[in-house]
């Protein structure tokens, strides 16, 4: 373990007794403690060298004493055990979480080590996004733009469904593309139509009830009637 919390106010409350000497001795035997992750020999010799003070054993016995306690497996230090304990915790649930993640399609590598997954993910570059898309939600509500609709008609046709807070899907594109035949209008013409209108959807029977349409088939209706008239009296 290369990290471990360190609470300034705990350890000086604990340890202002001490001497410069057996305060440093004390700081070293804490961060062999946690490199090694085992509890210390009864040899206070072998503490003093790997603490790099090998004429100080005696201080070594006498910091053993009053701070750690003494077991079958060696001289153990309650704090750091906890401490250990919960990195080794997260250690595992980081193994599990990374398993996952290899076992996942587009993963190849099951043996990887935890931190070459979040590595590989963390370096994975984002798919661009074009004015031409909508960025897709991890449910699937946004879709790309089909096709064969223009870019300007797409984007008024977004603005609209923002406006209304009415994210576009699959299902509800499917439902105005069916209306749009109907209507006898590509599904661009629907879409421009309910940009222009303000319309979050679109009906066959909105777009012939509208009064624009109205006249136009009144138009169409008076051509039909003169056209008939002028051939009778031919």
């Amino acid at each position: 373990m290369h990290y471990y919390p360190f609470h300034v106010g705990d350890y000086q409350a604990h340890t202002a007794h001490l001497t410069n000497t057996e305060d440093l001795a004390y700081r070293r035997m804490l961060d062999l403690y946690y490199l090694t992750e085992k509890p210390f020999p009864d040899d206070p010799l072998w503490i003093a060298r790997r603490i790099r003070m090998g004429s100080d054993p005696d201080i070594v016995q006498a910091l053993l004493v009053e701070f750690f306690e003494k077991t079958d497996e060696g001289w153990r230090s309650k704090r750091c055990d906890k401490e250990l304990s919960s990195f080794q915790a997260m250690k595992q649930g980081g193994r599990k979480g990374a398993a996952k993640r290899w076992a996942k399609p587009g993963h190849s590598h099951p043996n990887a080590h935890p931190i070459d997954t979040l590595i590989a993910t963390n370096n994975q570059e984002p798919e661009p996004i074009t004015n031409n898309q909508q960025k897709k939600s991890p449910k699937g509500l946004y879709i790309y733009k089909p096709p064969q609709v223009d870019d300007d008609v797409w984007q008024a046709f977004q603005a609209i469904r923002k406006a209304k807070r009415s994210p576009i899907t699959q299902i509800a594109l499917d439902g105005i593309e069916r209306e749009a035949v109907k209507a006898g209008l590509s599904l661009n013409d629907a879409l421009k139509v309910c940009a222009e209108r303000g319309w979050q959807g679109f009906k066959a029977d909105w777009y012939s009830e509208a009064p624009v349409n109205k006249q136009i088939a009144l138009e169409e209706r008076n051509r039909a009637v003169a056209m008939e008239w002028a051939r009778s009296k031919a």
